[in-house]
């Protein structure tokens, strides 16, 4: 009974998905920031059953091209959805 309540947290999601999401969450991050190409302090990035949203704001197309491009390359990414706005 225990067991089946654990698995069904977060509103039905199991604590595995859950614990990888935020794994792919953290990781995105950390690869957004460590590009020396990107100005990743102003991307906020979420994840859900793999499917990674960023959103903020970036300098330019390219610089939002390439956050697209290094979060897709994140191990379990399944889709990158971007909400990123061009500005300074």
């Amino acid at each position: 009974m225990l067991a089946a309540a654990l698995l069904t947290a977060c509103g039905g999601r199991t604590i595995s998905t859950t614990m990888d999401d935020a794994a792919i969450t953290a990781q995105v991050k950390t690869t957004l920031l460590n590009d020396t190409q990107l100005n990743a302090t102003k991307i906020d990035v979420s994840t859900s059953n793999g499917i990674v949203t960023i959103s903020g704001t970036v300098r330019s197309k390219p610089e939002q091209d390439r956050a697209v491009q290094l979060a897709r390359q994140v191990n379990g990414v399944k889709d990158v959805r971007a909400n990123l706005t061009v500005g300074s």
